[in-house]
């Protein structure tokens, strides 16, 4: 019986030791093109969509009208299609990351769901604002309003609905920024000496 008690101790004691050094001496897997360890993606799936669907907002406080979905397809442009690409032009570096950025504006294989239209706004809308560790996606509740943050939730929330033509000219790329006009100085006043 001593010997059982002695072998289970012994394994609670180095089975720690063991991971510990797995970790310290750098045989984690940690590049991206690393193969995933197991049930990596359920041990942080899990926990991630628990938190959402406890924190996530409800209705959203706009609607998805032509004013909306445009400055959302703006914000989109502007913060979100370097990694999720536009309509019909795919972000040239989203399959070297890990996870994989989603394609936000295009359909799944084998379904009409285009990007994450099948979930909620406000899942969209936690996302958007909070990131999501270890994936790439940033932090935008420092960066967006709080309206900026819905209106490109709700473009994403309707992206496999018919949209403004204006709408779908952003989306696709086909409509640069503004660009920044900067005023020159003011003039100084002449002195009077």
């Amino acid at each position: 019986m001593g010997r059982i008690v002695f072998g289970v101790i012994l394994g609670l004691i180095l089975a720690p030791l063991a991971l510990l050094a797995w970790f310290q001496w750098g045989h984690v897997p940690v590049a991206v093109a690393d193969p995933p360890l197991p049930m990596e993606r359920s041990l942080t799936h899990e926990p991630l969509n628990a938190r959402i669907a406890r924190e996530m907002p409800g209705t959203a406080p706009i609607q998805p009208d032509e004013v909306n979905l445009t400055a959302g397809a703006e914000v989109y442009r502007d913060q979100c299609a370097a990694c999720h690409g536009f309509h019909g032009k795919p972000s040239s570096f989203a399959a070297h990351m890990y996870p994989k950025a989603p394609a936000l504006m295009e359909e799944h294989k084998n379904s009409h769901v285009v990007g994450v239209s099948d979930d909620p706004p406000g899942e969209t809308y936690w996302k958007v604002a909070n990131g999501i560790r270890l994936t790439g996606m940033p932090a935008f509740k420092d960066t967006l309003t709080e309206t900026q943050i819905w209106q490109v939730s709700l473009l994403l929330a309707n992206a496999d609905k018919p949209l403004p033509q204006v709408v779908l000219a952003i989306v696709r790329g086909e409509q640069p920024a503004a660009p920044v006009v900067v005023a020159p100085p003011a003039a100084k006043p002449a002195s009077k000496h």
